[in-house]
């Protein structure tokens, strides 16, 4: 049967999105409830076994879109900017964007938690802070050294973001200046990057499946029980989260971009749903990408370089953690850390999330670095160590809505945003639907066949 004969589908079908919050809540409900059974076998293999599984599955499979799709995308967004000099402009506008956000982020946290002072008569009977190790804070001078890779592919391999970011920019600059001759490879490049977003297509289809597992596993694993001892070390942190995200986040937004802020947390969603499920900014980069430029209008030549870009350097969430965990731990052992203390957290953060890449556990590396500058033992980690994957997640939430954010301020700035796409509603909205057209298969099986004779 011919496709234009097939009968019409009747009804509204479910958004990816909406089937992603159902394995979401779902996953919750299911997590808790197995949390209270405590079974041995459902611990050992349904969640240790099948749920594990699938999530990390799904989790590598995010992954492996990352390297090829910032690459191509990368090396088009160059190639479609067509001039040196307004690559440089949208680079240092993002740049600069991230790390305000993140200096903001951090500045709020610490004046909410000084508020609230969580930790303040704290005991600590019974708590092990045995094994826990310190990492020794980067020079800004390295920091900024190791951006240019010695070994390409090497960085390739083993994710290093913001190697890639510089090698792939170098690259598509060369191609420019080679001018016409670049023509075939800018196409190649073109059908990759199409390529790619169609893996996305494929990978996002599972998506729903993937998140249950992955949040019915940690809710599993971790329960309600941890977050009694440090209720007010989560209650502030999430407090200050929250407040990031939807007041001094989207005020920002607001007056540096004029557009609606209520519009871009509804577009974002599916990004931030990705990031609270897997923790990682890295991983969640095709879904963020894929949401600024199809659901908010980003053009790929902005998106391209900035979305990866605040994958690796924008760490608001993270900074969050750090300024409240900070306090908390000050508090705990009876530590005034002053002004320049608290200063000397925010300059620590920032220069952290430079060089630290988004994955799961970072903020607690990060942590330790700001806790040996400002004297605080590192031992006081082991505090705050079972709730924070869960807190990880939350904060991951709001690492990618700063990425998307910045982003969308330096499109609409430099007349890059499609406003149409933005205000549509249901634009970029898609179903599981993997869009397989029965004549596009024809067609290529044929042009396959006539090649092979």
């Amino acid at each position: 049967m011919a496709a234009t004969d097939r009968p019409a589908q009747t009804g509204k079908r479910m958004s990816l999105t909406t089937k992603i919050m159902i394995g979401m809540v779902a996953g919750i409900v299911v997590g808790l409830i197995f949390n209270q059974l405590g079974s041995s076998f459902i611990n050992t293999h349904i969640v240790g076994g099948l749920f594990a599984m699938i999530g990390k599955m799904f989790v590598n499979a995010l992954k492996m879109l990352v390297v090829p799709l910032v690459v191509f995308s990368l090396i088009c967004g160059v190639l479609g900017i067509g001039d040196i000099r307004i690559l440089g402009r949208v680079g240092s506008k993002a740049f600069v964007l991230y790390i305000v956000t993140t200096a903001v982020a951090i500045a709020v946290a610490i004046g909410l938690a000084i508020l609230i002072a969580p930790g303040a008569g704290f005991n600590m009977e019974g708590v092990n802070t045995s094994g826990i190790t310190g990492k020794e804070a980067p020079s800004v001078w390295n920091v900024f050294a190791n951006i240019v890779p010695t070994n390409p592919i090497a960085a390739m391999a083993n994710g290093e973001m913001l190697q890639i970011i510089f090698y792939v920019i170098v690259l598509g600059v060369a191609a420019l200046m080679l001018g016409e001759a670049s023509t075939s490879f800018a196409r190649a490049c073109e059908y990759m990057n199409e390529l790619m977003m169609k893996v996305v297509g494929i990978v996002m289809a599972a998506a729903p499946y993937g998140v249950f597992c992955l949040i019915a596993k940690t809710f599993t694993e971790q329960g309600v029980e941890l977050f009694v001892p440090v209720l007010a070390y989560v209650v502030t942190l999430v407090s200050a989260l929250f407040l990031h995200l939807f007041v001094t986040l989207m005020i920002l937004f607001k007056v540096l971009s004029g557009l609606d802020p209520l519009t871009f947390i509804k577009k974002i969603r599916p990004a931030q749903i990705f990031a609270f499920s897997t923790a990682s900014s890295n991983a969640t980069i095709p879904v963020t990408y894929r949401c600024v430029t199809e659901r908010i209008g980003v053009d790929n030549s902005v998106a391209s370089f900035s979305v990866p870009l605040g994958a690796t350097i924008n760490m608001d969430g993270t900074a969050i953690m750090q300024g409240v965990a900070t306090v908390f731990l000050a508090n705990v052992y009876g530590i005034d850390l002053g002004l320049s203390g608290y200063l000397t957290v925010i300059g620590m953060s920032v220069l952290a999330s430079i060089g630290t890449a988004g994955v799961p556990g970072v903020g607690l590396v990060m942590l330790t670095m700001v806790l040996s500058q400002v004297g605080l033992p590192v031992e006081g980690i082991a505090l705050i160590l079972g709730v924070d994957r869960l807190m990880d997640m939350i904060r991951t939430a709001v690492n990618i809505t700063g990425d998307a954010g910045v982003t969308t301020i330096v499109a609409k700035g430099e007349g890059k945003l499609d406003l149409a796409i933005y205000s549509d509603p249901n634009a970029g909205t898609v179903t599981d639907e993997l869009g397989i057209d029965p004549a596009a298969e024809e067609a290529l099986a044929a042009a396959a066949h006539h090649a092979a004779r």
